[in-house]
């Protein structure tokens, strides 16, 4: 009985980091790549649109991304979310700091 539950444990142990969905507005290129169905050029164009559109408002929005489709889209929708507080990752995986750069301002400029 102590094995199978033990067993049980490690399981669900292993399989708790594969459950977490991948945020797509802070995301890394190599992030998004552990999510099946989703590879370096998907990765690469994911990365691409953020940086020229701004954060998704939506995992809907994935269908505006070259190589997306209803039905890559239908596949990866529940491995995928869309957070709002995280500045988005740039491809080399450092984020992006846009309140820092305004804060180097000095004041009354």
């Amino acid at each position: 009985m102590k094995k199978t539950l033990l067993a049980l444990l490690a399981m669900l142990a292993f399989s708790l980091p594969a459950m977490a969905a991948v945020d797509l507005n802070s995301a890394s290129e190599a992030d998004l790549q552990k999510v099946k169905g989703i590879g370096p050029v998907k990765a690469k164009a994911i990365v691409d649109y953020r940086g020229k559109n701004g954060p998704f408002k939506s995992v809907d929005e994935l269908d505006k991304v070259k190589g997306f489709g209803p039905g890559t889209l239908k596949q990866i929708r529940n491995d995928v979310t869309v957070g709002g507080g995280a500045a988005p990752a740039k491809a080399d995986g450092k984020a992006a700091d846009k309140a820092g750069k305004k804060s180097e301002k000095p004041a009354g400029k």
